[in-house]
């Protein structure tokens, strides 16, 4: 049994760091961005697709993704992690990978965006960042050197906290994607009540839910030095 919910578990936690990549790549920028132009239309459209994206179920998502980008345009795959030929090479892994990642990551990209913004229009009025803006140096150079450094600290907290939440949320992508991970094995455990299986996967990710987690509080430090731990 240990073997197999390994092997699952490996292929939840690629969909799963894919997926954070792509919330944290999306939600880092659009809160930037937000923050910086606020009530902007930029702002307003990126803050309501944001509470779309955070309304909308993942299933329902993952159901509309396949329906347009797998029956009609033909894009990317329905199910599966890799080819039917049998073919396995990294590219064959990000094609059938877009999709389920995407879905899954939408909701953490609409949670982040908003918490990054938020962070940032609390930092860029701080007295610091007037400072640097009144010695001259560039736009570009106060917001991503000064501000957002210092925002740094929720979204990171966010981002940990969002990671776990996949991986306990990927069984319903995993479901709908048909995705070999810990999550669909979890699913047909459930149906066929296989408890010890069940029992193996709940204890999987509820430790790297606290391993994640125990490395987002040691990552403080190294983003916020005036943060320490012991002498």
């Amino acid at each position: 049994m240990l073997p197999l919910l390994l092997e699952r578990f490996t292929n939840t936690l690629i969909l799963t760091v894919a997926a954070t990549i792509i919330a944290t790549l999306i939600g880092v920028a659009a809160g930037v961005i937000s923050a910086t132009r606020q009530f902007s239309l930029f702002d307003r459209v990126s803050m309501i697709l944001a509470l779309f994206g955070n309304s909308m179920p993942a299933f329902w998502l993952g159901l509309m993704a396949i329906l347009i980008f797998s029956l009609h345009l033909g894009w990317f795959p329905a199910a599966g992690m890799w080819s039917i030929t049998g073919e396995r090479n990294l590219l064959t892994l990000l094609h059938h990978l877009t999709m389920p990642a995407l879905t899954l990551g939408i909701a953490a990209a609409a949670v982040t965006a908003r918490i990054t913004r938020s962070s940032m229009l609390d930092v860029i009025r701080q007295d610091y960042v007037r400072t640097a803006r009144a010695k001259g140096l560039r736009e570009r150079t106060v917001v991503l050197g000064h501000a957002l450094q210092n925002a740094l600290l929720p979204v990171l907290t966010v981002v940990g906290v969002q990671f776990g939440f996949l991986l306990g949320g990927a069984v319903l992508t995993e479901t709908v994607f048909s995705w070999p991970g810990i999550g669909l094995a979890l699913y047909n455990a459930i149906s066929m009540r296989d408890f010890p299986v069940v029992q193996g996967g709940v204890l999987l990710v509820a430790t790297a839910f606290v391993l994640v987690n125990l490395v987002v509080d040691l990552l403080y430090a190294v983003i916020d030095p005036r943060i320490h731990y012991g002498d």
